[in-house]
């Protein structure tokens, strides 16, 4: 969960690579380092903090290079101190490291390093086998010291003796590199290097990258020169700034009507839904007898809304399984079970394992991934990219909808490989998903009305909830947005579970966001609306627009959203949660784009 950089070549190293890290802060800000290579001199510079700290001691020390590598760290092993932050030096070693060893204490023993190590991180040790193993040739000691490596790591390395020389492995833990006009470049997120260049590659498992001032060369861990294949950033470059909003987080939900047509529209002809530039057969839709959702927190919230829909339009079980309990739970999939894997990044660690579990078990797969070339897009059998873009905020938004669009395009396209729709019913599908981007667009014109919907539960301690059907799908995944960057706790409860025990919580003013959308389920809502009400509860509803309510002078506060047909509901809806978090966190004066203890990409289980 950690963004690693590494440069050399002609320009400035230090700039470089601390511009780099402020764009992969979000995947760790508990610390940050550097460390320059000059004339076989390495000079580290690190401390506990964020980005601007360091650059304030950077501004200080004046470190100077070509070559380097940086880092900015989510703690895993260790405390969040100076000495447990990144790079890390023993000997002639310096390193970076993302991900988990699991063996480190044993290594620890083998090699007689207690004593010797000043941090207490896994880290470390791997910079000490490396040493142990160093005899002037740097592929010779990475091969050895991979072999005694047990997990998972993505590792930038630096040997004092090899001037202006970046060595580079990995196993499950991302990098991605590309040469620059004046060097080469590596990292763990493609967004710190799309500055540099269009073109990139992701570097394959268990093998060997030198970066040097001329270019890139890889070898696979037999010594013999692999090629690389190269792929090309397919976003539009200008999306990783700010663009003028005071927080990513603001803009990414501002991007959403764009990202949504972006995402659809390319995968729509002649009025229908269309896999055919993926290579996604309708075989794989309609042979399948249920359908296993494999992801983790808002990825997973996307899944539940795609199970409401196919389980109602297909009318095929489908389950959605956390993927970090997947594994643990005796899971029952087979070649009849399609699995669905969701990731922003591509590179959640959970969701990754549990995939390549459920493909040796002969499950057909199809991963929805935001980025190109990630490692669950490479272990799935088939791959649907959403065209989000960078996603730097840590509360994820435009990610989420873009993941809901594609299941949409899947429930349609299953509904025609199955003969389940007639022509007329797909198109009339297909025209109100197209017109999702308009809609939130109206939405998204109503933030100011919105933002004093989010004063109403500014000062809340706690804050509940409730839905029926598709609106409880989607209050998880806003109770999770309110509770990330606002950190008030906030639930999600289906609102029929209320007499159940949960209504115990209510008490005078206790906030409530009710959300009814669906018209089956409004009489019913309406009613456990009621009984929170009559505990004293403050209700904030959302409802279709052109709705009655015989009861509307009772609420605290509503805000009617635009009209679609009810399986679309949740996409305006959606919007108006995310806001309500944004517009929170904004007003409490916290630092919304990085809440304190999350990071964006979760690479260790």
């Amino acid at each position: 969960m950690c963004g690693i950089i590494g440069y050399t070549g002609k320009g400035n190293a230090q700039k470089i690579m601390l511009d780099a890290l402020e764009l992969l802060e979000y995947r760790g800000y508990d610390s940050a380092g550097i460390a320059l290579l000059k004339e076989g001199q390495t000079q580290i510079v690190k401390r506990a903090g964020r980005v601007k700290d360091l650059r304030n001691l950077c501004a200080e020390v004046k470190p100077e290079g070509t070559c380097g590598i940086g880092h900015t760290r989510w703690a895993t092993h260790g405390g969040v101190c100076d000495e447990n932050a990144h790079p890390h030096r023993f000997g002639r070693i310096t390193l970076i490291h993302n991900g988990i060893i699991e063996n480190y204490r044993e290594l620890t023993e083998k090699y007689a390093l207690e004593g010797a190590l000043v941090s207490e991180t896994d880290s470390e040790v791997v910079a000490a086998v490396l040493e142990h193993f160093y005899a002037g040739d740097p592929y010779s000691a990475i091969r050895r010291t991979v072999l005694k490596l047990k997990g998972t790591f993505a590792l930038a390395i630096m040997f004092d003796d090899q001037p202006d020389k970046i060595y580079a492995v990995r196993n499950v833990s991302p990098i991605v590199a590309a040469v620059t006009k004046d060097g080469a470049v590596l990292s763990s997120d493609v967004a710190a290097i799309v500055p540099f260049t269009a073109d990139y590659f992701v570097m394959p498992e268990f093998h060997v990258v030198c970066l040097s001032p001329g270019g890139v060369e890889m070898f696979d861990l037999s010594g013999d020169k692999a090629p690389i294949d190269w792929q090309k950033v397919d976003w539009d470059v200008s999306r990783g700034g700010k663009g003028g909003y005071p927080f990513y987080m603001e803009k990414e939900i501002m991007e959403q009507p764009q990202v949504i047509r972006e995402t659809i529209l390319p995968r729509i002809k002649d009025g229908r839904p269309d896999f055919t530039a993926e290579g996604i057969p309708d075989e794989i839709l309609a042979a399948c007898k249920r359908i296993c959702v494999i992801a983790c927190g808002t990825a997973m919230h996307a899944g539940l809304v795609g199970k409401s829909l196919i389980q109602a339009m297909i009318g095929i079980h489908v389950d959605v399984v956390m993927a970090s309990e997947f594994m643990y739970n005796d899971p029952v999939v087979d070649k009849d079970t399609l699995v669905i894997a969701i990731s922003q990044s591509g590179e959640t660690i959970d969701t990754l394992e549990a995939l390549k579990f459920a493909r040796k078990c002969g499950s057909p797969s199809i991963s929805i991934v935001n980025v190109k070339g990630a490692s669950i897009a490479r272990a799935s059998e088939h791959v649907i990219y959403t065209c989000a873009g960078p996603e730097i905020a840590v509360a994820s938004t435009k990610a989420y909808t873009t993941q809901l669009a594609v299941l949409y395009l899947i429930t349609a396209r299953m509904a025609v490989a199955r003969g389940l729709w007639s022509g007329e019913k797909v198109t009339e599908f297909i025209e109100e998903l197209q017109r999702v981007p308009q809609v939130m667009e109206r939405v998204l014109e109503d933030k100011e009305e919105i933002h004093r919907l989010a004063g109403t539960i500014l000062n809340a301690r706690d804050v509940f909830m409730i839905g029926r059907g598709l609106d409880y799908s989607i209050l998880l995944e806003g109770s999770l947005k309110l509770k990330e960057v606002s950190y008030i706790h906030s639930e999600a409860y289906a609102s029929g579970e209320l007499k159940h025990g949960t209504i115990a919580l209510i008490t005078e003013d206790t906030p409530v966001i009710a959300v009814v959308t669906q018209d089956k389920l409004k009489s019913k809502e309406l009613s456990n609306i009621r009984e929170v009400q009559s505990r004293g509860a403050r209700v904030v509803l959302l409802i279709k627009e052109h709705e009655t309510m015989d009861e509307g002078g009772e609420w605290s506060c509503v805000y009617r959203l635009p009209q679609m047909a009810d399986a679309f509901m949740v996409m305006p809806a959606s919007v108006v949660l995310q806001l309500i978090a944004y517009f929170v966190s904004l007003d409490k004066g916290l630092d919304v784009d990085k809440p304190r203890n999350l990071a964006k990409v979760v690479t260790v289980e």
